[in-house]
């Protein structure tokens, strides 16, 4: 895909289409369009400023970030005065933990706005979590702290926080797991090796041993997500155990 060097200046049919996508999207008008494209613009694109300085929705990914736990900060402290530091920073860490914002990315569907030379068959789960957050900074940049709070409140906090059920929430299996074996002084080992078998991309392959014995196994295409996958099954298979220490 070639991208001409005024993607942010021009007035054409697909930037019509754009305007009005993202429009119903956020709920009101945007002001600046070009930094909206910049949200979605992948580093695969190769696209470059004046300056010749790569444009790339990672800047706005890095506010965007910023401004949710902001937000949800201020949102939780108003909503729980009951709860400490520790409870606020937990429940905070639930909202915006890295598989929910891929959630919310999928729901609204912001993939088809991004510009790659990659397909986006391609991409992991994590692209929908970092456009989103890329549409946050977008929005703060153009409309200021007030809209980027109103589109959180609207997309984010009335369609899914639900403060008793965020309570119950499992955040990471393997912290679970680890707090569990270090409190009942069981040895634990996550043994992760190479696996790809016959998938084209890489996967990796996880044993979970507690004391010496095997518990669960998992695969996946990250050493991170085998290890959780495996701390899963693990606390299923000990739940009742668990619970019961």
């Amino acid at each position: 895909m070639n991208f001409p060097s005024n993607i942010f200046n021009s007035h054409s049919k697909e930037d019509g289409n754009f305007f009005l996508g993202i429009k119903a999207i956020l709920g009101f008008k945007p002001k600046n369009l070009g930094i909206y494209k910049k949200a979605f613009l992948h580093r695969s694109a190769n696209v470059k400023d004046s300056d010749g300085i790569p444009m790339n929705y990672e800047r706005l990914e890095f506010l965007g970030d910023s401004m949710l736990g902001t937000i949800i900060s201020k949102y939780l402290y108003n909503e729980v005065p009951e709860g400490d530091e520790g409870y606020l920073t937990k429940m905070r860490s639930k909202i915006v933990s890295r598989e929910h914002l891929n959630e919310l990315g999928k729901d609204l569907e912001l993939i088809k706005f991004v510009e790659s030379r990659i397909p986006k068959s391609h991409f992991g789960d994590n692209i929908h979590g970092n456009v989103f957050e890329a549409l946050i900074g977008a929005i703060y940049l153009d409309r200021g702290y007030k809209y980027c709070e109103i589109f959180i409140e609207n997309k984010v906090v009335k369609p899914y926080v639900d403060i008793e059920q965020l309570e119950g929430k499992v955040i990471s299996y393997k912290s679970l797991i680890i707090e569990w074996c270090q409190k009942q002084k069981k040895t634990f080992n996550y043994n992760v090796y190479e696996d790809t078998g016959n998938d084209t991309l890489k996967h990796f392959a996880v044993k979970l041993s507690i004391a010496d014995t095997v518990v669960a196994k998992a695969r996946a295409t990250s050493k991170k997500k085998a290890e959780e996958r495996a701390s899963k099954r693990a606390y299923f298979a000990l739940q009742d155990k668990m619970n019961q220490s």
